[in-house]
């Protein structure tokens, strides 16, 4: 009868092992969505990002008509890859814009002047503080706003041929 209790500590110490070895393979979710969707925006003021483009403010998204909020950074690869779709959008008559994180003016002037420039209006986040209390966990990501200044929707990582149709369906909705 005591012979078992020597496999007990074998046991428990395999059964350990394939917990973690589960956790390893198939992690649980690995995005963080940002708690205020469906929630205002917070209140704040960006100083403008480049020369010719006005600041971002939280007024600037309470003019009854849905927009989008682009959160990038010149140094983003990412950023680069949704550039396509960003100008895609634009053309669409869909208004863009930006917060630019831990930045500099003449790397986004560089990035805008290579990649395209989809954005009506560019703030400057140096410290990352409104994006993060945005709920934005990365670059890049996007907001749907709605017309009140309710964040709608939002879209992790870049934006891809394939999401174009859903982003101008939240607009769509966001009315």
């Amino acid at each position: 009868m005591n012979r078992w209790l020597l496999w007990v500590p074998l046991v428990a110490f395999l059964a350990l092992v394939a917990l973690v070895g589960r956790g390893l393979i198939a992690p649980g979710e690995t995005v963080v969505r940002s708690a205020l969707v469906g929630k205002p925006l917070p209140e704040f003021s960006l100083q403008p990002m480049i020369a010719g483009k006005p600041g971002l403010t939280r007024a600037d998204f309470t003019t009854g008509k849905p927009r989008l909020l682009n959160v990038f950074a010149s140094w983003c690869v990412p950023c680069i890859a949704e550039a396509p779709q960003l100008m895609q959008l634009k053309a669409a008559g869909v208004e863009i814009d930006a917060i630019a994180i831990r930045d500099t003016p003449d790397a986004v002037a560089a990035f805008l002047n290579r990649h395209g420039d989809p954005y009506a209006r560019i703030g400057s986040d140096p410290q990352s503080m409104v994006q993060i209390g945005i709920g934005s966990s990365g670059v890049p990501e996007t907001f749907v706003i709605d017309g009140q200044g309710r964040i709608a929707a939002q879209h992790i990582g870049d934006i891809r041929e394939d999401d174009v149709p859903k982003l101008l369906k939240a607009l769509e909705d966001a009315r």
